[in-house]
């Protein structure tokens, strides 16, 4: 849903990134850069990652332009506008904080125009979370559709509604702060062994030789590199915790 959101320079950047790991992974483990189609396995496994973390990232991001939006909906909505007037309002609110290429502005974009349409706010708050798939958009969405087939004071539900949204979405990133920095030392952790024996290529040559250029060494090397990666697996599932 959100890798169309990855502008191509970041996924330029995110091939070379992978690229650049599988080639030190080669060099490493097997000493020589012949190996790299054996490789191709691995960089599916890491290019894999990396387009999840960068989907999560965007969603993230998203999220808190929605947040922005919202709560530049619940002040015009205090004003005395209507829902679709809001709408509108809110786009224009987004334009200094947002530029053109971003997620939020292109949508409020697509619901001005909609709105332009004679189209009832309901529905083009409905596929916008149709589009978007996220779970506060459509928490949101519900809450709005549920407030309009009432006849209750909607604007105060809204308004309601999108402080609760605004204090989730707040207190997740707040989290989201503190675990930023054991996924840091985990990246760390990760790249610890490449620097260790890269030193020692450097330092030991010798005493490292015996690893490289025969079957033996080959099949231990193997085996380090499934542990490796399977180490990583692991690391990745217990920083990486969904909040």
């Amino acid at each position: 849903m959100w890798q169309q959101d990855i502008r191509k320079s970041e996924f330029v950047i995110g091939i070379l990134r992978t690229t650049g790991i599988t080639l030190v992974m080669s060099y490493v483990f097997y000493g020589s850069f012949a190996v790299i189609p054996l490789f191709i396995p691995v960089w599916i496994f890491y290019m894999r990652d990396w387009i999840s973390d960068m989907s999560r990232k965007k969603e993230q991001e998203f999220r808190g332009q929605f947040r922005d939006s919202i709560q530049a909906m619940a002040s015009v909505l205090k004003a005395g506008y209507s829902v679709e007037n809001a709408i509108r309002e809110a786009g224009r609110d987004l334009a200094p904080m947002y530029g053109k290429e971003t997620r939020i502005r292109k949508e409020y974009d697509r619901m001005t125009h909609q709105l332009d349409m004679k189209m009832p706010a309901v529905n083009v708050l409905e596929e916008f979370s149709e589009r978007t798939g996220q779970e506060d958009v459509e928490n949101f969405v519900n809450v709005f559709a549920a407030a309009k087939k009432s006849g209750g004071d909607s604007i105060a539900i809204i308004r309601n509604a999108v402080k609760l949204i605004s204090e989730k979405i707040d207190t997740e990133k707040e989290i989201e702060t503190m675990l930023a920095s054991q996924k840091l030392e985990f990246n760390i952790m990760c790249a610890v062994p490449f620097v260790i024996i890269l030193y020692m290529k450097m330092t030991f040559r010798e005493f490292l030789s015996v690893l490289y250029g025969n079957p033996a060494g080959a099949v231990v090397m193997t085996l380090c590199l499934c542990i490796y990666l399977g180490a990583y697996r692991f690391g990745r599932k217990i920083v990486c915790i969904e909040v």
